[in-house]
């Protein structure tokens, strides 16, 4: 769990792929622009009709069954394993044929499923190979028809009712950007404006410099969609995007060079969008199991805990925890607390130094405690406060944040979420001298694929490590 030493590491930005909330959006300052809030942001589209086509399609399949209408009970079989097998796609899907096999499979599941149901049931009333064959077809094919007029009605609507969009960076990039989008007007974002400090091309849309031609579009135009086009204005513009957010526009980052590999795309560009955050159900999870876990874990330790704070205060002298300022979730600070395992010179040295595990002027005892990751305990105390999560991106000193968030475009991005003790970047060895970028990688990744499983399994990992490292 311990990385707080590590050597900056060069390397190009790079994209990361996926449909996934990205970024942190630092709050703005006091002062900073202000938009009215219209409305609020746009909702996902609405499952229900697609739902509806399901439940019809298996009550259409539910026909070729004999005595169907007496045996309600077949029915609700076939219509529970179609909802329960429907298909959860990691991204948003333009028409049937996208879904087509996991759609066409499901189906085919849920039919033999039934087959074996009533085969156990009922060996007379067994469902023939033919039975079999025609239900399976009937159902599918409503399922697509009906799924069909569902994604055929939304592309409708999306493309007769486009949400106003604006875009947000370089001139001569926004200004491609957009002309791109409106020659796709099937992707349902019409641009009308580029927001951007310098005018490089008079061409093209209007060009917004200001913070009230940007409320006036907002107001005038219906704003509903803002785009960024480079990573860099997720740091410059941030009080505006954070305005923008707060006005009720949905922020999407859009890379105006590499392709839609996997990701959500937009006229063929990848686009990802900023700082929605996880759903309130997954952060009351994360946080209700960091709670209870580090409840749990702080009475069992204590023991462990009051052993190294007497040997360290017998060994050291005074000043057995080390307490240093760390930047959290947003970019809030916060203070962590470690056992002190060196002495730093000064503030300085303490504020803008790494501090290297194996250092020799460590007594045996500290180097024990840094090698079994024992003096990280007192940051459950953190977790229990809500300061720090169990399973996050390590929290790193305001001067190495900045540092690293201008030579690596993603490291600001580790922010959208709570900085824990251990985290996927930590499991796979990423921990001391290790490349800053490899560490934003996986720290992105794994709040791009954050789920509550996910944080077990690597608090499951720590702790087999730290009984390796233990047992060593």
């Amino acid at each position: 769990m311990t990385a707080e030493s590590t050597v900056p590491s060069t390397g190009g930005q790079s994209w990361d792929s996926g449909l996934s909330a990205l970024s942190v959006l630092p709050a703005p300052a006091a002062g900073g622009p202000r938009f009215p809030v219209r409305r609020p942001p746009a909702r996902p589209a609405s499952p229900m009709p697609v739902l509806a086509a399901d439940v019809l399609a298996a009550c259409a399949g539910a026909l070729v069954l004999d005595g169907s209408v007496h045996r309600p009970s077949l029915v609700a079989v076939l219509v529970a394993g179609t909802l329960l097998l429907r298909p959860r796609a990691p991204r948003p899907v333009l028409g049937v044929l996208d879904e087509l096999p996991a759609v066409c499979g499901r189906i085919a599941v849920t039919w033999l499923a039934l087959a074996a149901v009533r085969s156990a049931y009922d060996p007379g009333a067994a469902l023939s190979a033919r039975g079999l064959l025609l239900g399976w077809t009937l159902h599918a094919a409503a399922a697509c028809a009906g799924r069909g007029a569902v994604h055929w009605r939304r592309r409708a609507v999306l493309a007769g009712h486009p949400r106003q969009a604006l875009v947000v960076g370089p001139a001569a990039t926004a200004q491609r950007v957009a002309a791109a989008l409106l020659r796709h007007p099937r992707c349902g974002v019409r641009p009308v404006g580029v927001v951007a400090e310098h005018l490089d091309d008079p061409g093209g849309l209007p060009v917004l410099s200001t913070d009230e031609e940007v409320g006036r579009a907002l107001i005038q135009n219906g704003v509903r969609v803002v785009l960024t086009v480079s990573p860099a204005v997720r740091t410059e513009r941030a009080p505006l995007l954070r305005a923008l957010l707060e006005a009720g526009c949905t922020v999407w980052e859009v890379d105006p060079e590499s392709r839609a590999h996997g990701s959500d795309q937009l006229a063929g560009f990848a686009v990802r969008r900023l700082d929605p955050g996880s759903g309130r159900r997954g952060r009351l999870g994360k946080r209700l199991l960091d709670v209870l876990v580090s409840a749990a874990l702080l009475v069992p330790v204590s023991p462990a805990l009051l052993v190294c704070a007497v040997v360290l205060r017998l060994t050291g002298g005074p000043g057995v925890l080390f307490r240093q300022e760390r930047v959290g979730k947003d970019g809030r600070p916060f203070t962590l607390l470690k056992f002190r395992t060196h002495r730093p010179v000064d503030r300085h040295e303490a504020a803008t130094r790494w501090s290297v595990a194996d250092e020799r002027g460590m007594s045996r005892f500290c180097r024990f405690l840094r090698r079994t990751s024992l003096d990280e305990l007192p940051q459950l105390w953190n977790v229990f406060r809500g300061d720090m999560s169990l399973v996050g991106p390590r929290p790193e000193r305001p001067y190495f944040v900045s540092l690293f968030s201008q030579a690596h475009p993603g490291y600001a991005d580790r922010h959208r979420m709570r900085t824990g003790i251990t985290g996927l970047a930590q499991i796979n060895g990423l921990r001391g001298d290790t490349s800053i970028e490899d560490r934003a990688r996986f720290d992105n990744a794994y709040i791009d694929t954050w789920s509550l499983w996910q944080d077990v399994c690597i608090l499951l990992r720590t702790a087999v490590a730290l009984v390796r490292s233990a047992g060593s």
